[in-house]
């Protein structure tokens, strides 16, 4: 048996803020630790 959900994500105004904020926030760490590792 399969199961198949769809569903959409429809933020506010500010929970798109923080939402951009978090993954901007992420992004920055993964970026900062790839060139650790590059460097390494």
């Amino acid at each position: 048996m399969q199961l198949r959900y769809s569903f959409r994500l429809e933020p506010s105004p500010f929970q798109q803020v923080l939402l951009a904020r978090a993954f901007g926030c992420a992004r920055v760490v993964y970026n900062d630790a790839l060139a650790l590792r590059r460097a390494a």
